[in-house]
């Protein structure tokens, strides 16, 4: 389903990054770069708006021709970046909240190991599951 799935830290360098096409790498890192600064831009305007605090789901963030970025930000400032392929026209944004709701609790998952140091590259093999899982389901 997902093509690309990004963790990035509160300070913009990606914790953990994983593609469905290794050949693609340096394509979908350029797409996840360049996120995030509709994702800055979305965080401002929600913060000066202060419509509903809680909302962590920021959307699609930008359609490109072949892929689309939806993008997710926790209280902490820490992102979470899925790039789905333009073809899957069935996938409804619930089904994308979803997605990033298994990412967060995965991720809270592991950041609650007390061998996990907050900042270091992501290494888990419980949350590389759940990735794992996400980008497979069709």
């Amino acid at each position: 389903m997902a093509a690309a799935v990004a963790v990035i830290s509160k300070e913009n360098y990606p914790l953990y990054v994983k593609t469905s096409s290794p050949g693609n790498d340096l394509k979908f890192l350029y797409t996840i770069h360049t996120s995030l600064d509709v994702i800055e831009e979305k965080v401002l305007t929600v913060n000066k708006t202060a419509s509903d605090l809680r909302e962590l789901y920021l959307g699609l963030l930008y359609p490109t021709e072949d892929y689309k970025v939806y993008g997710y930000v926790t209280n902490t400032k820490i992102k979470f970046i899925v790039v789905v392929e333009s073809s899957h026209t069935t996938l409804r944004d619930n089904e994308i909240r979803q997605m990033f709701r298994r990412i967060h609790a995965g991720y809270a998952d592991m950041v609650c190991n007390p061998f996990y140091t907050a900042g270091e590259v992501i290494s888990s093999k419980s949350f590389e599951a759940i990735i794992k899982s996400i980008m497979s389901t069709e």
